[in-house]
């Protein structure tokens, strides 16, 4: 379906509901609609955003990020005795467990040697790989001992803090969650909906999976959902903010989509035919047209502003011609056309940007066969490396230790999160290279050096950053949007 009949069909079910739609009374709970339900509430293996943002909510953690993407004391304060050494010491808040108990070092020491144990094949293992020991001091401080000098260790640590004895009794904490955060799971009947509950004042917030934003929106404007943040079709954004039942925000965000590609793949594998897909994209067009100007273009994986950014990346230009060239570098031609299997989820935003690629990619001579799957389906083909090509985003990125996760050749799943299997020495070497370095100034310069390379090679085809939307009811306030699209607004938000 077009954009433009989503549209009349949108406007048609609004003629509907306005005729039909009967008084309907509220509960005191506020709901938040969701895209897609969370996989998992378990810190220790939560790579997905709903799972990602929701159990931030749940657990505390003990380092967090400030708006500059400098990190921060959240659980616990640090102290560095020795390059090798740092020592944390856990404050007074967010101490109790919700299930009564209190959050000591035991803990915090049980947490990450469950996550460093490859045995448990939890995908943070990776970017915590550097501890080499782990020692309780007393009740409030724990010792982390370094496999080398890492500048950068303290922001590695914001897995969320779970209870060691229920760690060690095997407790379900992925359809469980006892963490210490403020917010604690009140219920979870099926998979699609959950509810929590905020521990200051007992306000619930229920979560609710729709998956079809049109029919989110219109759950929003019947009074069935109160929040959506995200996920706007975008020729609805304009009359929405004409609604007098609605009220919308807009924030430049750093959410970080591209395109990625299997590098184990015979074709995706070759250089010339990832150049000459990324140049048979035309990012201002689906930007400006598609979007809604609701978007930047991206260059690399972190964003300009960031201090480990790289400003002079913008990304792969609009060039039709050369990427009939590369084409023909690659061996094809009108007579053997390229041909690629393009996965991505069933979401109806996701299948239309998903086609408009299509459509640009066969300008040049690119078959494309978009084939699209409920996101459960979809994640676990892409985890597991079935596919050719496929699109994703990445959110909640801080620091960038998300080069080794993402691209260095010892992060292949279920160690990391190096779903293309791209196999590098030069970036692997350019990761570690990064990484030892003790001047933060140093380790940005290198950093801005490897994302270049990685534009360079191409495992990612960088697209754009997206902004964040949110539209709530009218009577509906306190809720801030963040850069990363995380739900922390949830913690302020009340109904007037």
């Amino acid at each position: 379906m077009s954009g433009k009949q989503r549209t009349i069909v949108f406007y048609l079910l609004i003629s509907l509901l306005s005729i039909s739609a009967c008084t309907q009374e509220k509960d005191e709970a506020i709901r938040f609609g969701l895209e897609s339900a969370p996989v998992t509430l378990d810190p220790r293996f939560s790579t997905d955003a709903a799972s990602y943002r929701i159990t931030r909510l749940i657990y505390r953690s003990l380092v967090d990020f400030d708006d500059n993407f400098q990190f921060i004391p959240d659980l616990a304060d640090w102290e560095m005795l020795a390059p090798q050494h740092y020592r944390f010491t856990l404050g007074n808040k967010g101490r109790q467990f919700h299930h009564g108990e209190r959050l000591i070092a035991d803990d915090v020491k049980a947490t990450y040697d469950y996550v460093l144990d490859i045995n448990n094949a939890s995908p943070h293992r990776g970017s915590i790989a550097v501890i080499k020991s782990i020692d309780v001091i007393d009740e409030d401080t724990v010792d982390f001992i370094l496999q080398h000098p890492d500048p950068l260790f303290p922001g590695r640590l914001v897995i969320g803090i779970l209870p060691a004895a229920l760690i060690d009794s095997g407790h379900p904490f992925n359809r469980q969650p006892v963490g210490s955060g403020p917010m604690a799971l009140q219920e979870w009947p099926n998979d699609g909906d959950l509810s929590l509950i905020r521990l200051d004042d007992k306000q619930v917030l229920k979560m609710i999976t729709v998956k079809d934003p049109t029919v989110r929106i219109l759950k929003l404007l019947r009074g069935e959902l109160d929040i959506l943040q995200g996920d706007i079709p975008r020729e609805m954004i304009r009359w929405l903010e004409e609604q007098d039942k609605t009220q919308i925000e807009k924030a430049q965000g750093d959410t970080f989509t591209y395109m990625g590609f299997n590098m184990a793949d015979p074709v995706t594998s070759q250089l010339p035919v990832r150049q000459a897909i990324a140049h048979a994209i035309n990012r201002d067009e689906i930007i400006e047209y598609v979007m809604d100007n609701t978007a930047r273009k991206a260059g690399a994986m972190l964003p300009p502003e960031h201090w480990s950014g790289n400003a002079e990346l913008t990304g792969v230009e609009f060039d039709p011609e050369e990427s009939k060239r590369l084409l023909k570098v690659a061996g094809y031609d009108e007579l053997k056309p390229l041909q690629i299997i393009y996965k991505t989820s069933n979401n109806p935003f996701r299948v239309r940007l998903a086609t408009i690629i299509q459509y640009q990619l066969k300008q040049v001579g690119i078959e494309v066969d978009v084939r699209s799957y409920d996101w459960g389906t979809f994640y676990g083909d892409i985890k597991a490396g079935r596919f050719q090509m496929y699109s994703l985003s990445w959110v909640g990125l801080k620091i960038p230790d998300i080069f080794r996760y993402a691209f260095h050749s010892t992060s292949l799943p279920p160690n990391g999160a190096n779903r293309g299997r791209f196999k590098d020495a030069t970036a692997d070497t350019m990761i570690e290279a990064a990484e030892s370095k003790q001047d933060l100034g140093e380790q940005a310069r290198l950093y801005q050096d490897l994302q270049a390379y990685l534009h360079e090679q191409l495992p990612y085809i960088p697209l754009w950053y997206e902004d964040n939307i949110l539209v709530t009811a009218k009577d509906i306030s306190g809720y801030t949007l963040a850069s990363d699209g995380n739900y922390d607004g949830l913690l302020t938000v009340n109904r007037e």
